[in-house]
């Protein structure tokens, strides 16, 4: 019998055997000059390879990738003998079978399986029962083994991926730990199957790193074979860059190009090109530094601008490269002096996503992605690994505004001195004092490929000539987008560090980050950190708002996707749902932030409630103001501010306690669970049973509703549960109907008639270049006191001056008068 009770066996890191001890550094220095001048390009004559799987490669890399890593079926193509022995017994299925796609009754229990917490089924999905005693223990495991799919409160389901168990590997689980800990927490027999995928997606893993060295990019590997593998491949080959013994000193970007095969070949006055590029990694031949050796390094440069390429190709040979910094021996790079502030405390769950970039011990840091819910600290995990590492450091945020907010917290939660920190936005351009520093900017300013001005241009060539320890890339789920992964092609860095709290897009390019960035580190349970108060509980209500005959009739009558979505938005009964809920929710002392995509909409209600707003088109000063007001409390700040999606990232408002959301970019799961966030800090307010508030307007019988149900499916799977309100009489007391607006059919007719005037593109926004706050747009709707946009500022700035010019000359009229009578009058005249 298993003791069940007993800890998880201890991960052991998979680190280079030690050199037997009576081999002197001598024997050493002997040994590396043998290989040096060993046949076959460098390889020893005595090297016996390990043996690797012989899987075969499709033309198509992009194809045989997507196949490989992401198909659901590639279980069903797995040759196995039998998935489970049934003991040449029928197996017994019922009357219901036939409505699941997937029946798991074959599974033989194990004896005691009630004191086990998983089902591990033959598909590669796993289930485990919340409820278990060990279901603490077993989630650990799974989150560094498996993708979480669904994770209500009493069961949570997980899928076996290639790219999960690569990222086990990564962090240093062994194929036989991995199945060890799945036997002893399964209820069944583990399928052979699911062993066959195991050992299939961990035994080549790790075999081949890619390094940074001088601003040059190396494939690296102790395993000469591997290495000779991957140039079969003729992208790969066709990448690599062969230099002369004399060019190994300083590096030139602008002079190095990859070198053909027949260049290669005459390089190097031999046919053999794969043992021409393979070649021993540079080592000191001091005796105290032979000592430390455990084994040889073989490798070979690729071309800086082919990196993405090539690693994309190397996951096609099932050899992932994976990227590790040994920041600690690192004397290349300049060290930057900067801890965590005395007061800095972290929490158990950040220095367990820690752990898993820098738990292979040594100093080395790996590459990789770490995912938490907004408001449970991914700010303080990026500043702690730079402050790990000791290097410089970039990080990429969306927007100005995160820039600002990133200076701010690496100022209040890190040691550094002034100076030691630097801002790149179009408004800021600096560099850091000393050798090494932090720049802090933003997606935008790096990969724009456009006209740039002079400052600009000199600060993007030295980013791109310094050598950085470490880049953070803030809401790394953008990165994916064919404009922002330039980035990655033009900035050398050591190691990666992605954050985000959605690792979810509607494309099918979530995927490309695996070889972008890195294997997902680590993925927090938001319901777990909810429940300890690490982040706010939110109460999610879904309400159903029908609309008037007339709209619904202008709506199936139109044609023009962008009016149709447009009625959805200004639906009367929509209108009156979102006035409601903000009188009372202001009423309830809440802080309320209404979020809408379409800008006609978000002008219209904010308008007609006197409330502030902010659009693509506000001016960064004028954002700040208004949000400063609004986490401000007492007389003159804002308790409602509207936003459109600019608002949807990268927004620190911890005094938010409400969202209502009015309308949203289709059925995006990324932005509902983005959104959500806005809501999720831990909050001042500790009434008990206090919760925050989420609140997403449908119209009915519209295409919103479909939208939605898809939207809802990230927030489902984490554990959050939707309250549906069928209609406005269950939300609105009916003597206070009467005092909302559009209440009266004069105003809807008036409304309506401007919404089938208006001329708008396929989104629902207005055509041309005109100001959402004139009534050219709107009709007579009072001026905003905020909101205003780029242009009607510049207008009014202009305004102003030419007053003030009026003003002066005015007054030196005046003062020229007096001085002419004052003449005048002591003249005698």
């Amino acid at each position: 019998m298993i003791d069940l009770t007993a800890p998880a066996p201890k991960i052991t890191l998979r680190l280079p055997a030690k050199r037997p001890a009576q081999e002197n550094a001598g024997s050493a220095a002997k040994r590396r000059k043998e290989t040096r001048t060993a046949p076959s390009g460098g390889i020893p004559e005595d090297f016996v390879p390990q043996q690797q799987p012989q899987i075969e490669v499709s033309g198509d890399a992009e194809l045989h990738i997507r196949e490989h890593y992401t198909d659901p079926s590639r279980f069903a193509r797995l040759t196995v003998n039998e998935v489970m022995d049934t003991g040449g017994k029928d197996i017994v299925r019922d009357s219901v079978t036939r409505y699941f796609s997937k029946d798991y009754t074959q599974l033989a229990q194990k004896a005691d399986h009630k004191q086990r917490p998983l089902w591990v089924c033959d598909d590669g999905r796993i289930i485990l029962e919340a409820f278990s005693a060990l279901a603490g223990q077993a989630q650990d495991f799974l989150i560094t083994i498996a993708e979480p799919v669904s994770r209500p409160a009493r069961v949570h389901e997980f899928k076996l991926t290639a790219y999960s168990l690569y990222a086990a590997v990564s962090v240093g689980m062994e194929t036989e730990t991995i199945l060890h800990v799945l036997e002893r927490f399964s209820k069944v027999t583990l399928p052979e199957r699911v062993k066959s995928f195991i050992k299939e997606c961990t035994m080549a893993y790790g075999k081949a790193k890619l390094v940074l060295k001088d601003n040059r990019y190396y494939i690296e590997s102790t395993y000469p074979d591997v290495l000779k593998r991957l140039l079969t491949n003729s992208d790969i080959k066709r990448a690599r860059v062969i230099r002369d013994d004399s060019d190994l000193g300083v590096f030139d970007a602008k002079t190095v190009k990859p070198i053909a095969p027949s260049a290669a070949k005459a390089a190097n006055g031999r046919d053999d090109d794969l043992g021409a590029v393979i070649t021993l990694d540079k080592l000191d031949d001091d005796e105290e530094d032979l000592g430390d050796e455990s084994e040889f390094v073989h490798s070979f440069e690729i071309d800086k601008a082919q990196v993405e390429d090539v690693k994309k190709h190397c996951i096609g040979m099932d050899f992932p490269l994976m990227e590790e910094y040994d920041f600690r021996h690192d004397d290349m790079t300049p060290n930057l002096d900067m801890d965590l502030s005395p007061k800095t405390t972290i929490r158990d769950y950040q220095e367990k996503s820690l752990s898993k970039m820098f738990g292979g011990g040594g100093g080395r840091a790996r590459s990789g992605i770490i995912v938490l819910p907004t408001g449970a600290g991914k700010t303080l995990v990026g500043i702690t690994a730079a402050c790990t590492v000791k290097k410089s450091t970039l990080v990429l945020c969306t927007n100005a505004l995160s820039v600002d907010q990133w200076t701010k917290e690496f100022r209040n939660w890190s040691s550094l001195k002034e100076g030691q920190i630097a801002k790149f936005t179009s408004d800021e351009k600096h560099k850091f004092v000393g050798d090494a520093g932090i720049v802090v900017s933003t997606y935008t300013m790096i990969s724009h490929s456009g006209e740039r001005s002079a400052a600009t241009a000199r600060m993007i060539e030295w980013i791109n000539s310094v050598e950085w320890g470490l880049m953070i890339l803030d809401e790394v789920h953008v990165v994916p987008a064919n404009v922002f992964r330039r980035v990655l092609t033009t900035v050398s860095a050591h190691t990666k560090l992605g954050l985000t709290a959605t690792l979810v897009r509607e494309d099918d390019k979530i995927e490309d980050l695996n070889f972008l960035i890195g294997p997902k580190l680590f993925e927090a349970n938001w319901m777990d950190l909810a429940h300890r108060g690490h982040i706010a509980k939110v109460e999610a209500t879904e309400i159903w708002c029908g609309m008037t005959s007339e709209f619904y009739q202008e709506y199936m009558d139109s044609k023009h996707a962008g009016k149709r979505r447009l009625l959805t938005v200004m639906n009367p009964s929509k209108f009156q749902a979102c006035e409601y809920l903000i009188k009372s929710r202001e009423a309830a002392g809440d802080k309320i932030i209404v979020f809408s995509d379409n800008v006609y909409a978000l002008a219209y209600y904010a308008k007609h409630m006197r409330k502030p707003f902010i659009y693509g088109k506000t001016s960064n000063a004028e954002r700040s103001h208004v949000l400063s007001r609004f986490r401000a409390s007492g007389p003159g700040s804002f308790q409602t501010v509207f936003l459109s999606k600019v608002g949807d990232t990268s927004l620190d408002l911890p005094e938010a306690t409400c969202l209502i959301q009015i309308s949203s970019m289709f059925g995006s799961r990324r932005q509902e669970a983005q959104r959500m966030g806005r809501i999720l800090r831990a909050k001042r307010r500790n009434e008990e049973g206090f919760r925050s508030r989420f609140y997403t307007l449908i119209t009915k019988d519209t295409e919103e509703v479909q939208f939605s149900a898809k939207r809802k499916t990230f927030l489902i799977d984490q554990g959050y549960e939707y309250k549906i309100i069928p209609n406005l009489e269950q939300l609105i007391p009916a003597e206070e109907r009467s005092s909302l607006h559009l209440t009266q059919w004069k105003d809807q007719e008036y409304l309506l008639d401007i919404i089938k005037g208006s001329e708008l593109n396929a989104e629902g926004e207005s055509v041309g270049d005109l100001d959402p706050t004139s009534h050219e747009t709107y009709g007579d709707i009072a001026q905003p006191k905020f909101g205003a946009s780029k242009i009607a500022q510049k207008k009014k700035e202009e305004e102003k001056k030419k007053a003030d010019k009026a003003r002066r000359e005015e007054k030196k009229a005046k003062e020229s008068k007096r001085t002419s009578l004052f003449k005048s009058w002591h003249n005698g005249k």
